[in-house]
């Protein structure tokens, strides 16, 4: 019978490709996996972080090994080493693999020795064939998965190829009224024995083996569904090998019974009936863990998304690992999986998003939380839309229904690309990711895309795959504007965006980005090094950021509460400040200094003005809505100051630009920096001069902006954009000496000049 082993103790670490014989010979440090090697410096800033081969050494006894018999198979099974790996046992080449995502294994079995020695070799270095090579996040190196030693019997349950579970569940769902049935076709694929019992809800159903594939259906008349957050019900699956009259080997698994479906105006349904998905996105990693994360970090996780009351998650922008999925099965997430096939097309690079695919599906087909096979993210963000791009997209669409023929297939499409594109007809969902009050333009830009989207295309399905604003906790403001990176604009962004959803009912599909902050070596910005601080929570979830407690607010029916924003904006200048309050209850009252102030009546969001003079306790008591008889509280205190708390901005101790256009003079007929961004490029003098400085702010971006800057729609888009406003949102990449400096050089370049 099958027995796994984890293997993740007693291993050797080393940035080398050199092979050794023994483990004496292995000069590296001891560590227990999960591992990663970047850690830190994938997360430090500097775009510096170390790329290239490692090693990971293990010795092992075949007697400790746990055996039944010397007929069985010994298998290695690594569920996640980024990115090209390459197994040896004893010095013999046992697999090579691309994709830093999936799980793969080798078989150990006729190359052991009473002591082994095994070596598996780990690349995250740069190339043009294995995805991600370009994005906005740090990519790993390591062994950061588990890694387990499975021995099973020479009968056995396929294991090798894609990294398969072995079985295959398809359930059909009928739905009449308030009943279901369901016809559950199952699959398996096995190395030797004679046929196979599967078994569900306490029926079961034999099936004869043919060239190693067998397949039966179970009938349930009365269904029980897995509906959601509501009611995530799974039902336990299981396959039994039987070689000569006995079980030879086993898998179980679970499954949910639940029908899915899109329309162009209802948006997404689930067993029928309505479904609006609204939730985050989420990277898998940690700090100063990396992507290094056990089964603890997961669940701290999900624990927090169901805080806030998502009930979607993107997975983004990989495979994650498989304990997660499991996890979403359990709490009813609807899950959109992809892979890093992202910002740039690689011609070189086509059978490896197939492979990692093909071993998407394979593995996580079971999962009853996954809805959508995301085919690539933001693939035009840096290049034009090629027929070498289309041809693949096709390829991969084809590929995704030939193996699943229940789920659709999802794009989430930069912003910049045109909603014309014939790389959007492709897949069956189609999702935009779109920064208008962020990145560039301004926040009613956002209503209007999906409005003009919608007129033009009634019949297509459309989702919003991405939206946020950076935000730096320790940095407020009292007028926060776009670009300041403080707690406040992000209040401000997420509030404008959650009305813009509400009153788009048709899509289908809307997730955060992003749930945590995550590292993005490349970035330098909002007082931070190389972090994308777009989360609701950061990057070590400690701080839950006011616009978490929002979307708390918004979607979360049954847990009451009330969270006082600005808690940690504490020295105050102004002689009336803002107290606002993010609750789920419907009536909130607010005491200074013990003393009642107001009281207010609405929904969600509760704004009080109040005159401070002093060092105040701001308390608030909320009832009703969701709280019911009950009353929740929450309690910050604020201070009023003479001087502004300099920590607070990023202009004045990180070089950052706040307000610093508002003092400029400009005179008529000469070019400054309120001209658009294409009429100063389009004059060769302020072309010159500007290009230089917009260079600097591109590369303080990392790669990902560098090659977003030679895409020709985002040029277009920035070419409308006032050269101010780009410049507030370049931040710390660009100092106030050196814009005062650029305003009075185009303040000398006459408009009339040719």
């Amino acid at each position: 019978m099958r027995n796994v082993l984890l293997f993740n103790e007693n291993w050797k670490f080393a940035k080398t490709s050199e092979f050794v014989t023994s483990i004496d010979e292995f000069m590296g440090e001891s560590i227990t996996l999960p591992h990663t090697w970047n850690a830190l410096d994938g997360q430090d800033g500097g775009n510096d972080y170390w790329r290239g081969t490692a090693m990971y050494a293990k010795a092992f006894k075949k007697a400790d090994i746990p055996m039944e018999s010397e007929d069985d198979r010994v298998i290695l099974s690594l569920k996640g080493a980024a990115m090209t790996s390459e197994v040896y046992l004893n010095g013999t080449k046992l697999c090579h693999h691309e994709g830093g995502y999936a799980t793969f294994r080798a078989d150990l079995t006729d190359f052991l020795k009473e002591d082994n020695l095994l070596l598996v070799t780990v690349d995250n270095g740069e190339n043009n064939r294995v995805y991600p090579q370009n994005a906005d996040f740090t990519f790993y190196g390591g062994i950061y998965r588990n890694v387990e030693l499975i021995t099973v019997s020479a009968n056995h349950f396929e294991l090798i190829k894609d990294g398969t579970t072995g079985m295959k569940v398809t359930p059909k769902v009928t739905i009449q009224g308030e009943r279901a049935e369901a016809s559950v076709l199952f699959e398996a694929w096995c190395q030797g024995g004679e046929r196979v019992v599967f078994s569900m809800d306490q029926k079961e159903v034999e099936a004869p083996l043919l060239d190693g594939y067998a397949k039966a259906m179970i009938k349930l008349e009365d269904a029980h569904l897995w509906q959601g957050i509501k009611d995530p019900y799974l039902y336990e699956v299981k396959a039994s090998l039987i070689s000569n009259n006995e079980i030879s080997d086993e898998v179980v698994s679970r499954v949910g019974l639940r029908t899915i479906a899109s329309d162009p105006d209802k948006g997404f349904l689930l067993n029928g009936k309505e479904y609006p998905l609204r939730g985050v996105s989420r990277h898998q990693d940690s700090y100063e863990i990396g992507c290094a994360l056990t089964d603890a970090e997961h669940k701290r996780d999900m624990e927090m998304i169901r805080e806030i009351g998502a009930n979607t998650i993107r997975l983004a922008h990989y495979q994650h690992a498989d304990e997660f999925y499991d996890l979403c099965d359990e709490y009813g997430m609807v899950v959109w999986a992809e892979i890093p096939y992202i910002t740039k097309h690689m011609p070189e690079g086509r059978q490896n998003t197939i492979d990692q695919m093909r071993e998407l599906i394979t593995q996580c087909y079971h999962h009853p939380s996954i809805v959508c096979w995301g085919l690539s993210n933001e693939i035009t963000a840096s290049g034009t839309v090629t027929e070498d791009l289309l041809e693949n997209h096709r390829i991969l669409n084809d590929l995704c229904h030939k193996m699943d023929e229940t789920r659709p297939t999802a794009m989430a499409h930069a912003f910049m690309l045109e909603t014309d594109s014939a790389l959007i007809p492709i897949a069956d969902l189609a999702s935009y990711n779109l920064y208008f009050g962020w990145y560039l333009g301004e926040l009613s830009e956002n209503d209007a895309f999906f409005d003009d989207y919608h007129k033009a295309y009634p019949d297509r399905v459309i989702g919003f795959s991405e939206y946020g604003a950076d935000a730096n906790p320790r940095l407020h403001a009292a007028k926060p504007e776009k670009g300041d990176y403080s707690e406040e604009y992000q209040c401000l962004y997420h509030e404008y965006m959650l009305n813009c959803i509400e009153k788009r009912p048709y899509l289908w599909a809307t997730h955060v980005w992003n749930m945590f902050d995550f590292a993005a070596d490349g970035r330098e910005e909002g007082g931070e090094h190389g972090k994308n601080q777009k989360g609701l929570v950061t990057i070590d979830r400690r701080i839950k950021k006011d616009a978490f407690y929002l979307y708390k607010a918004y979607w979360n029916k049954t847990e009451a509460f009330a969270h006082i924003c600005g808690r940690r904006y504490i020295d105050r200048t102004e002689n009336e400040t803002e107290i606002k309050v993010y609750s789920n209850c419907r009536q909130v009252s607010l005491y200074v200094d013990g003393d009642f102030f107001a009281k207010q009546e609405g929904n969600r969001i509760f704004i009080f003005k109040l005159p401070i003079t002093g060092k105040h306790t701001i308390s608030v008591k909320a009832s009703g809505g969701v709280a019911k008889s009950q009353e929740v509280f929450d309690e910050i205190t604020i201070q009023k100051v003479d001087k502004a708390n300099e920590s607070y901005a990023i202009a004045k101790n990180e070089g950052g630009v706040i307000n610093w256009f508002d003092a400029e003079g400009i005179k008529d007929g000469f070019y400054s920096i309120k001209d658009t961004f294409g009429d100063l490029m389009a004059n060769p003098e302020s072309g010159k001069i500007v290009g230089g400085l917009m260079q600097k702010m591109v590369e303080s971006r990392g790669d990902v902006a560098k090659s977003a800057n030679e895409n020709a729609a985002l040029q277009k888009m920035l070419a409308k954009m006032s050269f101010a406003s780009l410049l507030k949102q370049a931040g710390d990449a660009v100092s106030p000496e050196q814009i005062h400096k650029l305003n009075a050089i185009l303040q000398k370049i006459p408009k009339n000049q040719n």
